[in-house]
């Protein structure tokens, strides 16, 4: 379907892997496509913890990916992602998508929604990343990781002083995603250290709970931040699939 694409196997669908703006990129079909071309979009870690996209493609959802990995979803990732999703639709696809926003994933997928809300029917988070000083920057209760830090912070063109000012992150934000309406399914750990939930997933959940907002809401007694998803996919899965 694809040109210059490689013909592939993930999870037994057949998938066509290609290159894109410079970027990797992977397209999973389902056995039996729907008529509505809709489809899923992982915006990081592809194959990792995969229960719900492998649940999703079962039902005839397509599954995207393009690499926009060490980015941090910072505006030029986003910038990257519009023009995959201009690419998808233009062969076809739905024009709005699901986006699961693993980990630091989070940051892109929110990130995404929120410059472009009109492409987006709904988010699934799982253990999310929604600022970026919990993760990378360790500035509160988790441990951090200084060389992704100091990474993310060229990329926004911050320091480690300005950072402390900065208020593009996600959960700055999170008023503006509800107010949007964008139905958001969120699955994290209590017991998170890497990505800790009190300072990310949590303050989410608050506004989306203040606010009337559409959210599926599990949280994991005694979970850390891997493994990450479900063993038994159907709740997230229903929930993406009534709305979408």
């Amino acid at each position: 379907m694809f040109l210059n694409s490689e013909t592939g196997v993930y999870r037994g669908y057949k998938s066509e892997n290609f290159v894109f703006e410079g970027r990797n990129c992977t397209v999973v079909f389902p056995g039996k496509e729907r008529e509505d071309k809709k489809w899923i979009w992982r915006a990081e870690f592809l194959g990792a913890f995969d229960s719900v996209d492998t649940d999703m493609l079962s039902k005839g959802y397509a599954l995207a990916y393009i690499s926009v990995s060490d980015m941090y979803g910072n505006p030029e990732s986003i910038e990257i992602m519009k023009k995959f999703h201009c690419f998808m639709t233009g062969h076809g696809f739905c024009e709005k998508t699901v986006i699961f926003g693993f980990s630091r994933g989070g940051l892109y997928a929110c990130n995404f929604a929120l410059k472009y809300p009109d492409a987006v029917a709904a988010l699934y988070l799982d253990a999310p990343v929604l600022d970026i000083k919990s993760w990378p920057g360790g500035m509160g209760k988790g441990a951090g990781a200084a060389r992704e830090f100091k990474e993310c912070l060229s990329l926004y063109g911050l320091d480690e002083n300005t950072v402390c000012d900065f208020r593009k992150n996600p959960s700055d934000r999170l008023e503006e995603l509800c107010s949007l309406g964008i139905p958001v399914a969120l699955v994290a750990g209590d017991s998170d250290r890497v990505v800790p939930y009190g300072e990310n997933g949590v303050l989410l959940e608050n506004v989306y709970r203040k606010g009337g907002g559409d959210l599926l809401c599990i949280v994991k007694p005694g979970c850390d931040h891997h493994p990450h998803s479900l063993s038994d996919p159907s709740p997230v899965s229903a929930f993406l699939r009534a709305r979408y």
